[in-house]
């Protein structure tokens, strides 16, 4: 009797392996070494099949909000866990602006974004908040996925799309803005058609990923490429009329390295607009807009941002005592235009059709703020405006900022339609 208990002992045992072997054979392990992963204090837990982590990223660096990584060991169809935690780092040095760890909101998206080919990125369901954890569940169809914070856009990836479009189209010039500090090429697009002179052409430049987290920037940009050099007749309109720059990233450094950028010492991308600027993105762009402006065709700046968790998509702009006439009508007419177009995009993309100000009580220096020193520095008619994109809405996906890119292109378009043509 004790010797068949045993074997029932022993056959019960071997199913229950059996079964979890089914559910998931490979232990879970967690890989961050390539462009762009940024992740730290991970902890795996086999028995209930859960990754916990935080961001990772050097404070230094800029704000630690940015996670990307790949998971390997996944039996596809099973389902895992993500416990996902705000960065305790903080930057003990004199003056630095981060004293105190980042609120955790800033890293903990309503949903995660995953891939499994490393193009394609999609939402997970919602999360779930429990104290100072978000919870995610994953379930791949895959042994291996990419889990991230939004849809990644690597220096890789801007290299291969300006390519890729100067390849599509003999309009369109896959060009560099310059080498980063760390020696990476920036990449750039520079599109006109047909046998107008510079002269004779609006002058618009559009630029993404001054703060390298935000990653939803980059997408955007590439949308407005996408359309610019489509088979649209009012596309084809605009490459004709006028001259375009595009840099999908600015800050290419901290985006290769999976740094959040933001207040990344000895200082931001986006407060380095001076009369000596640190970066070599910042002197190599403010170099070009400069060229534009004293050619007097500096006519559209748009700088493109993701904002804070809870914000809409809005145009950051200047206040109205800081600018004269025209500049100011021609501002909000195009911000009309824009938000005609991007707000009426399905799925809902919210927008807000009140700018933000961003003079004196925004920040200290608000002036070395690219959109508002081509503002300040530009010519009369030139409008320099700052897109803010929603990252934390179900319709933050590539398809979702692609479309703001399109509708944003497609306002320039019929914004400068309505002005003089140069001769």
């Amino acid at each position: 009797m004790q010797r068949l208990i045993m074997i029932v002992a022993l056959i019960a045992t071997a199913l229950m392996l059996e079964g979890r072997s089914c559910i998931a054979g490979d232990p879970l392990t967690v890989a961050s070494d390539f462009e762009g992963a940024s992740v730290r204090e991970v902890e795996v837990d086999e028995a209930i099949r859960s990754i916990s982590f935080m961001p990772g990223g050097d404070p230094v660096r800029g704000w630690p909000c940015w996670w990307y990584f790949k998971i390997n060991g996944i039996t596809p169809g099973e389902a895992i866990t993500l416990r996902l935690r705000g960065s305790t780092a903080t930057v003990p040095k004199p003056g630095s602006p981060l004293q105190k760890p980042l609120a955790a909101s800033w890293s903990m998206p309503a949903q995660a974004t995953f891939s499994i080919d490393g193009q394609t990125w999609l939402h997970t369901g919602k999360g779930t908040r429990q104290d100072e954890w978000m919870i995610y569940t994953l379930k791949s169809e895959a042994a291996s996925v990419f889990v991230a914070w939004g849809p990644p856009y690597t220096p890789t990836t801007a290299a291969k799309f300006v390519r890729a479009m100067s390849e599509k189209s003999p309009s369109a010039k896959a060009a560099e803005l310059c080498r980063s500090r760390g020696d990476r090429p920036v990449p750039m697009l520079h599109v006109r058609e047909g046998e107008r002179t510079p002269k004779q052409r609006f002058s618009v430049w559009v630029q993404a990923r001054q703060h390298a987290w935000e990653s939803g920037s980059s997408w955007v940009a590439q949308g407005f490429a996408e359309w610019l050099l489509s088979d649209n007749a009012d596309a084809a309109w605009l490459r004709q009329h006028a001259e375009i720059f595009i840099v999908p990233i600015m800050d290419v450094d901290n985006t290769a390295t999976g740094n959040g950028g933001k207040d990344a010492q000895p200082q931001d991308h986006n407060r380095d607009w001076s009369a000596q600027p640190h970066w070599n993105e910042i002197i190599a762009a403010q170099r070009k807009v400069s060229d534009l402006i004293a050619a007097g065709r500096m006519d559209v700046f748009l700088d493109l941002h993701n904002p804070g968790p809870d914000d809409p998509t809005f145009f950051f702009t200047l206040p109205d005592d800081q600018l004269k006439e025209p500049m100011i009508g021609l501002r909000d007419r195009f911000i009309d235009l824009a938000y005609a177009r991007i707000s009426k995009i399905k799925p809902l993309i919210p927008m807000s059709n009140k700018p933000k100000v961003t003079g004196a009580n925004y920040h200290p220096l608000w002036r070395q703020i690219s959109a508002n020193w081509v503002s300040l520095n530009g010519n009369p008619h030139t409008v320099s405006l700052c897109l803010e994109t929603i990252w934390n809405s179900p319709s933050s996906t590539t398809e979702g900022y692609r479309a703001v890119g399109n509708n944003l292109a497609a306002a320039v378009r019929e914004y400068l339609a309505e002005r003089p043509e140069r001769n």
